[in-house]
């Protein structure tokens, strides 16, 4: 269904139920706080405030904004020293794999992996990687992200993916802590920092991918850091569906008092930056080619950068980081960050079977051998207290 044919159908239908706030938060706009149509009118409506290059910056400046004031986030967060904790480097076909921990704001940790080309000289682009939600919290270690983290490191990519928290080893809180919103950006702030800190890093070559709520993280921090230089969101743009989970729409960062606004155009903000939309058809991105593309494309065309935003449109499939999603994303990050492609093709395919998966106890930030330093604060609450 085309946007016009949306909006024609919000326009003449009057049994459609209005968007319905949390009576309990109604400065909150979650899950799918829009039917589809409302959502495509709603485009329409805040398209109405920018028509040039000056007046969009003016909204997407105030779009900012609301983003910092409703994380509450200061404009300089006071982190502590990186000293990373770096362990266990595993050499395997191809690329290295490092088990990673280092603080955010003291006394809460960050823990991943650091994937890296095998036998590289010289500056490397590198690529931050965020992961969206798993039934068992073990994202971090499931078949889709040690693929994509290896295979990106294949084509000569510096890679780190990280926690959520309450995900992988990331246990000093639960996930469903209140500001999680605001503690996981940070974390995703440090996590670029420590990326930007390693001497072979290129900082004019920087991305960031993740799969649905690792997706909002991807638009979220790609909207606030200028050192994003390319930014892949796969599948979660919606222009009705604001995230399911409280590290997603917890904090009221779409609804302020001076605008509403939604992940349509907080992912716009990364204009002229390149940008590819990777949706399907069994999720809230299906209506992606025919509405949320268009309006984001409209925006860098704004910049005359239409042509670095592009979306790949996978119409049955559904919600997932999949092959065919990987695929899209190493090609678009091999254009964009001048990666070899060749060296993960074979016949002219992509090819993955060169990648070991490994158990999740051989990824672990912190072990028995590497336990978790005695500062690091336990608790939701204790955590909560971190974050005033």
């Amino acid at each position: 269904m085309t946007a016009r044919a949306l909006i024609a159908c919000y326009a003449m239908s009057l049994t459609v139920a209005l968007a319905q706030p949390n009576p309990a938060r109604p400065d909150l706009c979650q899950g799918p706080y829009f039917t589809e149509a409302e959502g495509a009118a709603a485009l329409q409506k805040f398209a109405q405030t920018y028509h040039d290059r000056t007046s969009w910056e003016t909204r997407a400046n105030l779009i900012r904004q609301g983003l910092r004031e409703g994380m509450q986030l200061p404009d300089k967060p006071k982190f502590a020293p990186l000293q990373p904790i770096r362990h266990s480097l595993k050499k395997l076909n191809g690329y290295t794999v490092e088990n990673v921990a280092f603080e955010s704001i003291p006394g809460f940790f960050v823990t991943g992996n650091l994937y890296k080309p095998l036998n590289a000289t010289g500056k490397m682009p590198a690529i931050l990687c965020p992961h969206g939600h798993t039934a068992n919290q073990d994202a971090r270690f499931v078949e889709q992200a040690q693929q994509r983290c290896a295979t990106m490191a294949r084509m000569g990519a510096v890679v780190f993916v990280y926690d959520m928290i309450g995900y992988g080893d990331s246990k000093q809180t639960s996930h469903k802590l209140p500001e999680a919103l605001k503690l996981q950006t940070l974390n995703g702030m440090r996590s670029l920092d420590f990326l930007l800190s390693l001497p072979e890093v290129d900082k004019n070559r920087v991305a960031m991918s993740g799969e649905s709520g690792g997706g909002t993280q991807t638009f979220l921090l790609t909207a606030l850091d200028q050192r994003i230089k390319v930014s892949v969101p796969v599948v979660m743009v919606s222009a009705h569906f604001f995230g399911g989970c409280v590290c997603e729409s917890g904090m009221p960062i779409h609804k302020r008092p001076t605008h509403q606004t939604s992940n349509v155009e907080l992912a716009a903000i990364a204009a002229p930056r390149p940008m590819l939309l990777v949706s399907d058809g069994k999720d809230w991105t299906k209506n992606t080619p025919d509405v949320e593309f268009p309006y984001i494309q409209t925006i860098y065309g704004y910049y005359g950068a239409k042509d670095q935003v592009e979306n790949v449109h996978l119409p049955r499939e559904g919600h997932d980081y999949g092959p065919s999603k990987r695929a899209a994303a190493y090609r678009f990050l091999a254009k964009e960050l001048k990666l070899d492609l060749s060296r993960i093709l074979k016949n002219g395919e992509i090819d993955e079977s060169p990648n070991t998966l490994l158990e999740p106890t051989a990824l672990m930030a912190f072990d028995a051998a590497h336990p978790r330093p005695a500062r690091a604060v336990v608790g939701d609450d204790a955590v909560i207290s971190l974050l005033k």
